[in-house]
């Protein structure tokens, strides 16, 4: 005999989470990617501050002498004091070192000096030191290299975003549509992997000419196979699922099979891809802009700072150097982290 159980007072079972809960819970438990989180939103705040002019707007302003060494290394009192006992030491003597009565042009001198004032330009005085130094032309390390980093953020952010709407868009028609289209598309994959990264991109620099822009779209425009690779594989395994099935026979077209059916349960790998694309793409910046093809002399990134730095260290100024070593390598290794950190956690194999 069959009995019924009583459920009238038992607790109602916990709703199922979703993939993003799910990852979101894993990632929070994961100390070390929930840490390069903090760090990576912390670089984006400050890019974000910066491009909008809140920081970091002064960086070409001529502030301080050519090559100020750091706050640190030399005191500014110091120099300070030595340059007011030149002064003072100038006040007592001729311009010619000689005594008055000895000088046959002292009188003159004296006369002239009376209306110095009406022709002499003021001197702008300019910082002898800074917090982190300045470069030959006297700008601050600082502010440049806050600069540096929204622009180099801004190139690697929409620079990803494009390429993988490209990869996702022809990966997509390849997987679903399949057949001739699918046989085009990967033919055309093939073609263009078959060159070098680095020559397709110095190629494709060279040609489109400087520009934050120009930048953005080389980048975008030679990035996109792996995610094509990617998408393509995860809809050919998906176009067979029974709900794929279910929505072509309620008569879905196909777009809508593929961008609101599909594209959806990949959208966790298109995550990881993009934070891959980004870091990526932010070395790629780096070396296009140190190289010369990058942004142009109004603009300032990693890469242009860089460029800079062979003549500096031949004459011992190290610290620009060191200041887009510090940020860049705190920046790109805590993204790599991340972005090891979101496949484990996007993963749904992962219990």
């Amino acid at each position: 005999m069959t009995t019924l159980q009583n459920t009238a007072g038992a607790a109602p079972a916990a709703p199922s989470r979703s993939l993003w809960a799910l990852g979101w819970q894993r990632l929070k438990r994961d100390r070390i990617g929930f840490a390069c989180l903090w760090i990576v939103s912390g670089f984006m705040l400050l890019g974000l501050c910066s491009w909008v002019g809140l920081i970091g707007r002064g960086w070409n302003a001529e502030v301080a002498v050519s090559y100020a060494p750091p706050t640190f290394l030399y005191q500014q009192a110091h120099n300070a004091a030595q340059a007011s006992g030149a002064k003072k030491k100038a006040e007592t003597v001729t311009g010619t070192g000689l005594r008055p009565e000895e000088d046959p042009i002292w009188a003159e001198t004296q006369s002239a000096m009376k209306n110095r004032d009406k022709y002499v330009v003021p001197e702008v005085k300019k910082a002898e030191s800074l917090t982190f130094g300045a470069d030959i032309r006297g700008r601050d390390i600082l502010d440049k290299v806050v600069k540096g980093t929204s622009t180099s953020l801004f190139v690697g952010f929409f620079g990803a975003l494009l390429s993988v709407v490209i990869g996702a868009s022809l990966g997509a028609c390849a997987g679903f549509l399949g057949r001739k289209i699918d046989d085009f598309l990967m033919w055309f994959y093939n073609v263009f992997t078959a060159m070098p990264d680095m020559l397709l991109l110095l190629a494709f620099a060279a040609v489109a000419g400087r520009g934050l822009g120009t930048v953005i779209l080389v980048l975008s425009l030679t990035s996109w196979p792996g995610t094509f690779r990617l998408v393509r594989a995860e809809f050919i395994k998906l176009r067979s699922r029974e709900f794929v099935q279910a929505a072509d026979a309620i008569g879905a077209s196909s777009a809508r099979r593929m961008f609101v059916h599909i594209l959806p349960n990949v959208s966790h790998l298109l995550l990881v891809q993009f934070s891959l694309l980004m870091v990526g793409l932010i070395k790629y910046e780096v070396i296009l802009s140190f190289l010369g093809f990058g942004v142009d002399a109004r603009q300032v990134s990693w890469g242009s700072m860089l460029s800079e730095v062979p003549e500096e260290l031949m004459q011992g100024y190290w610290w620009q150097l060191a200041m887009v070593v510090v940020f860049m390598s705190l920046l790109v290794t805590a993204f790599s982290m991340l972005t090891d950190s979101l496949r484990d956690a996007l993963d749904p194999k992962v219990k």
